[in-house]
């Protein structure tokens, strides 16, 4: 059994004036060469990926940027903010005085992540294309690209960090501000791709990556960040959705089988979800808000119940698809922590081989348990590896196996 630590909170944020500290295995080798060291930024437009570049150029680093076009649908022109990304990421370039690359990735993103993304919607499940698209995209794709141009690393404006182990490998880390930890998002990509990868903005909050960034004139400093998915843009979801996938409209029930509405396709629903429903309080009801518990993908049913705490909504267990480490795969039984949803605080459990899968149990019930999500698993701070949800495993008084 591996021992681990698990569920350990986080200690203070930082030091809100000290440096952030990177992995310094590679800050030292790359130091060693400081002036011939290139490390190329990802740059979005906005404000996280400009700090990035400005920390680093400050560390005297050879800093350039690239600009990452994933997304292209000529169908639907202007509904993806490419264009005023990209004029952003020029405006900052243009201000630190670095070299802006740009890059196509949009045949990589089809095949590599929305091919994935339609598949598991009509599955009836609800992916996470964030998630791919850090591991297949940013930390593969543009890692090689980078590389190919002589970059000696890459550096995003993630909120994780890298450090080195005993053995030679690398760890990824939670970023310091508990509010912008975004390693949940990274626990897929390649362990190989973190030699290559830094997080300057790791040991930093939010208010102060702003404040650096007023304080420097960047002309990105007040644009406002970026929310949901790019490639839906400001359509509704089932606008969107609509366009790709077939609607087949189905029956809302009870557990107890009352039919109480009618849903527009399991697609466009997922699980714990509390608005679009269009239930009213009057079906004989005692006032609370509907929630959907589960979807009966065989019979075309959206299974909903009342109450934010209904029983169908917490489940003791998970089964995953095949699981994704971030370095050696646990021999027998890991206890550690795992989160099923960003910012989720970490949950104690226990994970063990299930099929070609993994099995999770937790210490407690888990509210919302969603197939097609990811569960991550911790060792305190350090992300161990992840895995796809394959379907939740509920409480005794919950919904049937």
């Amino acid at each position: 059994m591996l021992a681990t630590n698990a569920g350990r909170a986080l200690g203070p944020v930082f030091d809100r004036g000290a440096a952030p500290r990177y992995h310094m295995r590679l800050i030292m080798s790359l130091a060693d060469s400081m002036s011939r060291s290139r490390i190329i930024v990802g740059i979005s437009g906005g404000v996280d990926s400009a700090v990035a570049a400005l920390d680093l150029l400050e560390r005297g680093y050879a800093v350039e940027g690239l600009f990452m076009k994933n997304w292209d649908d000529p169908d639907d022109p202007g509904y993806c903010p490419q264009d005023h990304d990209l004029a952003a990421a020029e405006d900052v370039c243009a201000h630190l005085g670095i070299t802006l690359h740009k890059v196509e990735f949009t045949a990589e993103y089809w095949h590599r992540v929305f091919e994935h993304f339609l598949a598991e919607y009509e599955a009836g499940r609800t992916p996470n294309p964030d998630i791919l698209c850090n591991s297949e995209i940013k930390f593969r794709a543009f890692l090689e690209h980078a590389l190919g141009l002589g970059g000696d690393a890459i550096a995003t404006g993630h909120y994780a960090r890298v450090a080195g182990d005993d053995t030679g490998g690398w760890r990824l880390l939670r970023g310091l501000d508990p509010n912008k930890d975004q390693s949940y998002f990274l626990h897929g990509i390649d362990a190989n791709a973190l030699a290559h990868t830094l997080f300057p903005l790791g040991e930093y909050a939010k208010d102060q990556v702003r404040e650096r960034a007023r304080a420097a004139g960047l002309p990105n400093h007040d644009r406002p960040d970026s929310t949901g998915i790019c490639f839906i843009g400001e359509r509704r979801f089932s606008e969107f959705l609509a366009n790709y996938l077939p609607a087949q409209p189905g029956t809302m029930v009870t557990p107890e089988g009352h039919v109480v509405g009618e849903h527009n396709g399991l697609m466009y629903y997922t699980i714990g979800q509390r608005q679009g429903l269009g239930i009213g309080g009057g079906q004989g009801t005692d006032g609370r808000p509907w929630y959907v518990l589960e979807k009966d993908i065989p019979r075309n049913t959206l299974i909903v119940g009342q109450g934010h705490d209904h029983p169908w909504l917490h489940a003791d267990a998970l089964e995953t698809e095949p699981a994704h480490w971030l370095g050696t795969p646990p021999a027998d039984t890991l206890s550690c922590s795992a989160q099923v949803r960003y910012r989720q605080r970490p949950v104690p459990c226990e994970v063990e081989t299930a099929g070609d899968g993994v099995r999770v149990t937790f210490d407690r019930p888990v509210r919302a348990i969603t197939p097609g999500q990811s569960v991550a698993f911790y060792d305190g701070d350090q992300c161990l590896g992840g895995a796809i949800i394959r379907r939740a495993l509920p409480t005794e008084a919950g919904a049937p196996a």
